[in-house]
């Protein structure tokens, strides 16, 4: 069995930008029509089907700072944490929750933008850098926070659940297959399982951070 080689640093930044700005390109039109349903106003009032790519300037923009500022942070909480391996998935857990908390910092911002574009909450026509001006403009640097422990208590819950599935699965795999590291079609698989699982099971959280993320009124900014 070939020893498994652990990404550098680096590696980890990089692979993870690109991973995550891929996904969420490719699965935008499926997020709007989710953001659409969760939100208050209803989905054929939010856009129905109609312009199923607004507000995706601000994951080109957010998304690969962010999935690096987790990944990095993951990898490398991941080796240090001094826990004996029969506490792997307590230390998946806690590597999953500190990276959640650094990505946060650069995607509350992004998704609050990409939620009102998405639900046209500024108008049909208004682009996601029209949206962050119009935030700037009414409530501040603040107003991009909105919102924004919502979306921790969402994320530790998903996260907590996602990456420790997602490790045990691969582990099982790779016992099974008797090959580390495991190729990219199988990993994959593994990883639609755990994050499949994690976000049924957070659905309420999720809906509950759209609509926070929605609200207009005052005084939801951290707060929330």
């Amino acid at each position: 069995m070939a020893a498994e080689r652990k990404p550098t640093f680096f590696q980890s930044l990089v692979a993870g930008g690109l991973a995550g700005t891929a996904v969420d390109i490719l699965f935008f039109p499926i997020d709007t029509v989710k953001t659409r349903l969760q939100s208050a106003q209803g989905f054929v009032k939010a856009g129905g089907f109609r312009g199923i790519y607004k507000g995706v300037g601000s994951v080109v923009v957010g998304s690969a700072p962010g999935a690096a500022a987790f990944f990095s942070t993951y990898e490398a909480m991941k080796h240090s944490i001094p826990l004996h391996d029969q506490l792997a998935p307590v230390n998946h857990m806690l590597s999953a929750s500190v990276g959640e908390m650094a990505a946060c910092l650069i995607r509350v911002p992004t998704e609050v933008i990409k939620t009102r574009t998405q639900t046209l909450m500024y108008g049909a026509s208004t682009s996601s850098f029209k949206a962050a001006t119009l935030v700037l403009e009414h409530d501040g640097i603040r107003g991009f926070y909105r919102g924004f422990w919502t979306t921790i208590m969402r994320e530790i819950p998903f996260t907590s659940l996602q990456f420790p599935l997602y490790e045990f699965l691969k582990h099982r795999l790779s016992i099974y297959v008797d090959r580390k590291p495991l190729y990219a079609h199988e990993a994959a698989v593994c990883g639609s399982i755990a994050g499949g699982t994690a976000a049924a099971l957070t659905t309420p959280l999720d809906v509950l951070k759209t609509r926070v993320m929605l609200d207009l009124r005052v005084g939801l900014c951290w707060e929330s």
